[in-house]
């Protein structure tokens, strides 16, 4: 039986059991000290051990971001855009709650707070984070909680998938308007991402030892799924590659930065008509037109990049229209 007694104007529950480290908790009311000791008698009684919850119930959602940003972020490629992330959440009113008095119906009130103002993407992103964080501290930090609160609360539904294509005569207008900019870099990059389907940082990353034109491959080393890939190049991208060697500045192959080219796409696009476009729309069009030539998922894959070939559904939208005649093959 567990001992409930008043010291020093608190109600203590003390839980020992023979052959187990013996547990005590202070409260306010004798009703919550009883409720505390049954529950970890019960717990013994299934066969379970007196669990230390100290931790947890010390332990903010703030204490833990902190220490996952020390150890657990830095070994992400994301990790800048995540630490960013991360320290705006570290300053919301729920990351002042103990782990241990974290419940779902708390993280269900910040869910629903956020998605005020945010998009559901960016607060999927916040959750995923969240319930990282707290798994990481049960299974590696010590952080005893019966279940992680994230895991029983409803997901916002994830956006759709953009599909913007090119429009007929859209790619024109938007080479010319390279031609019309500043920047000599955007013309080669606009063709490299059409060509190849490579990320815009992938591009950035790359070295003119990374590219072999006798072989026609470009080699990236890591890419934003951890490994490393070789990507063929047509005959438009050797061209394209040709500009950048005339204009080489340094082993890069495209000497600037992704601040630079993000700036200079902005001014572009509007020059060009189309407002709405984003650079990584780029990406989307080249991988719908590898489709389109007749290449299978397994083959866009391997130049794409992309791991499960689930995801090329986001990037393929092929016109009903196009595929008639192959219904009659």
């Amino acid at each position: 039986m567990a001992t409930i007694r008043k010291l020093r104007g608190r109600w203590q529950a003390q839980v020992r059991r023979k052959g187990l480290q013996p547990r005590a908790k202070s409260f306010d009311s004798k009703s919550d000290a009883e409720q505390w000791a049954r529950s970890l008698e019960a717990e013994v009684d299934r066969g379970g051990m007196l669990a230390d919850t100290r931790l947890a119930e010390r332990m903010t959602v703030r204490d833990l971001f902190d220490r996952y940003l020390k150890e657990v972020t830095p070994l992400k490629r994301s990790a800048k855009v995540e630490t960013y992330r991360i320290k705006a959440m570290m300053e919301r009113p729920i990351a002042f709650r103990t782990l241990a008095m974290l419940r779902p119906e708390h993280i269900a009130s910040y869910r629903d707070e956020r998605l005020k103002v945010i998009g559901t993407g960016t607060m999927l992103k916040e959750l995923n984070s969240l319930a990282h964080a707290i798994e990481v501290g049960r299974r590696e930090w010590g952080v005893n909680l019966p279940q992680n609160p994230c895991r029983l609360v409803r997901r916002p539904k994830a956006p759709r998938g953009r599909d913007r294509r090119l429009s007929t005569g859209e790619e024109l207008k938007l080479l010319e308007a390279a031609d019309a900019g500043r920047s000599p870099w955007m013309r080669p990059l606009i063709v490299l991402a059409l060509e190849t389907a490579m990320r815009q940082g992938e591009m950035l990353s790359l070295h003119w030892n990374d590219i072999d034109t006798e072989k026609r491959l470009a080699h990236l080393d890591l890419t934003k799924n951890g490994e490393s890939r070789d990507v063929p190049l047509s005959r438009r991208a050797l061209g394209a590659l040709k500009e950048l060697t005339d204009m080489k500045g340094d082993d890069r192959v495209v000497p600037t930065t992704k601040s630079a080219v993000n700036q200079a796409w902005l001014h572009l696009r509007v020059r060009a008509g189309s407002p709405d476009l984003r650079f990584h729309d780029l990406r989307h069009e080249a991988v719908t037109r590898l489709l389109e030539r007749g290449l299978n998922v397994i083959e866009v894959s391997t130049i794409s990049g992309h791991k499960e070939l689930r995801m090329l559904q986001r990037y393929s939208h092929l016109k009903a229209a196009d595929l008639v005649s192959r219904l009659d093959s």
